[in-house]
């Protein structure tokens, strides 16, 4: 009795955890109809949706009453402390998803509230404007002012911001220029350092001379022998 209560128990507990997996997957389903553009009336496959998960958690719900009473018919000096602990478990799960349920739904129906309530409005100012075509040009003409308005600052900030890298870099050239006549400065003062500088550049400029009169040579072979 005691082997086929056990076996009756894991089954019936891997079934709830099939449940309980299927539901978390339809609840991220249900989840996406008030992200997306919602329509203004609830269609087939939302209603396909919570009409599944309500049937999930109906299931659950006697699987864990079938669970129930496995645990209460086992003699009180036998019955596991795990097993309880994992029917409490269930239980807490199902009234989780209970909640997450009704969480959902009424966020999915505030979002085609506001769906419904704003294109209403569009369709109010719409009708409006058909009837008053005076008023509707007037306000064609200051949507235009505005969205003159707006390419007037974002061109306005854009200057305001060349500007502000045109002074940055007059005051680093200014920066720069006080630096080298601190190092010109500073090698006059020092016995010695500009004729070593003047060797340097002296010899720079003779070794290009070379270069460049081997380079000159080297092209007048070229053409020679071609």
């Amino acid at each position: 009795m005691s082997s086929s209560t056990g076996n009756g128990w894991a089954q019936l507990r891997q079934q709830t955890r099939t449940l309980e997996s299927q539901t978390e997957g339809y609840f991220h389903k249900y989840s996406q109809f008030s992200q997306a553009t919602i329509p203004s009336k609830p269609t087939d496959d939302e209603k396909q949706t919570e009409e599944t998960i309500q049937d999930l958690l109906e299931k659950r719900e006697a699987l864990i009453a079938q669970l129930t009473r496995l645990l209460d018919s086992e003699s009180p000096l036998t019955t596991s402390a795990l097993k309880s602990n994992n029917l409490t478990r269930h239980r807490e799960i199902l009234l989780d998803h209970r909640r997450e349920l009704v969480r959902l739904k009424s966020s999915i129906t505030d979002a085609r509230q506001r769906a419904n309530l704003l294109s209403n409005v569009r369709s109010d100012i719409s009708a409006y404007r058909n009837s008053n075509p005076a008023e509707a040009e007037a306000d064609y003409m200051l949507d235009e002012r505005n969205r003159i308005d707006r390419s007037h600052s974002v061109a306005d900030g854009v200057l305001s911001q060349a500007y502000a890298i045109n002074e940055s870099f007059g005051t680093q050239r200014e920066t720069l220029a006080s630096v080298n006549r601190r190092i010109v400065g500073a090698a006059s003062q020092v016995p010695g350092l500009n004729s070593l500088i003047g060797r340097i550049g002296a010899k720079k400029r003779r070794d290009g001379i070379i270069l460049g009169s081997f380079i000159a040579f080297c092209f007048l072979l070229l053409i020679y022998f071609m």
